[in-house]
């Protein structure tokens, strides 16, 4: 399965626009699914793809991320805890 973690998180006093992060990341991440909605108050992000750890640490560098939900969807698919 490509794409298989579900990343989602929440960005508080996010140092980029909403526009300008979702250009930045199609431009520098490989996936796909990207939801990215809010302000400069808080952030939603919702991306699939196969590195999350490198999507969390840009997001970390635009604010304070919480709410960090990073699912395999691949075990998910196979009835297993994703």
């Amino acid at each position: 399965m490509e794409n298989r973690f579900d990343t989602q998180l929440l960005i508080e006093g996010c140092a980029v626009s909403e526009d300008e992060m979702d250009d930045y990341i199609r431009e520098h991440f490989a996936g796909d699914c990207l939801l990215v909605v809010g302000d400069e108050e808080v952030m939603k992000l919702h991306f699939h793809t196969d590195r999350p750890w490198e999507l969390l640490e840009y997001c970390a560098s635009q604010g304070e991320i919480y709410d960090v939900v990073v699912e395999n969807m691949e075990r998910q698919a196979k009835g297993l805890k994703g």
